[in-house]
């Protein structure tokens, strides 16, 4: 074995260990078994982005989840030519998991503020691989049903308060 395949080996041993430990803190993924949870590991990128880039763009369906291992983003909504930022991304922030589950069209685009590495899963393997593990699907959609409820739980609790028409766009939980 040559001493570059060598020096190499160590690093993708860690980034894997890295991708393993991330992917079992994200709610999408925490309820996975190891051996899928590994599979998830091995078939994510990580991906650099400068400031300035957008990891995607509104109305694109690339079919990507993203978890910011370091930087910046900000999530960006444009209605007739006006640019509106919505909220921040940052380090640890996982997005995208409905990207993985069906063919969806981006409302908003993601725009990085400061250089970011991403840690990225695409549609494609992800449907590949639960293809072959059915029976753990149940899980990941109740892990989304537990994240919109706990989403809209807080929404009412911090902003629906005296604001009527926030009032009346909530319930998202009951689709």
């Amino acid at each position: 074995m040559n001493s570059s395949v060598e020096k190499s080996e160590p690093c993708q041993v860690c980034e894997f260990q890295e991708n393993l430990n991330i992917l079992r803190d994200i709610y999408f993924f925490s309820v996975l078994p190891l051996e899928v949870l590994k599979v998830f590991a091995y078939l994510c990128t990580r991906e650099k982005f400068k400031t300035g880039d957008y990891l995607f763009t509104q109305d694109d369906d690339d079919g990507q989840a993203f978890f910011f291992i370091s930087g910046q983003a900000e999530l960006i909504r444009t209605d007739n030519g006006v640019d509106e930022t919505i909220r921040t991304y940052d380090t640890g922030d996982f997005s995208g998991a409905l990207s993985l589950l069906s063919n969806i069209r981006r409302l908003f685009s993601l725009k990085a503020t400061s250089p970011v590495i991403c840690l990225i899963l695409n549609r494609e393997k992800f449907i590949h691989t639960m293809d072959q593990h059915p029976q753990y699907m149940g899980s990941v959609f109740q892990a989304i049903i537990e994240k919109i409820h706990d989403w809209e739980e807080m929404f009412i609790l911090e902003r629906s308060t005296g604001c009527n028409a926030c009032r009346r766009k909530i319930g998202v939980s009951l689709i």
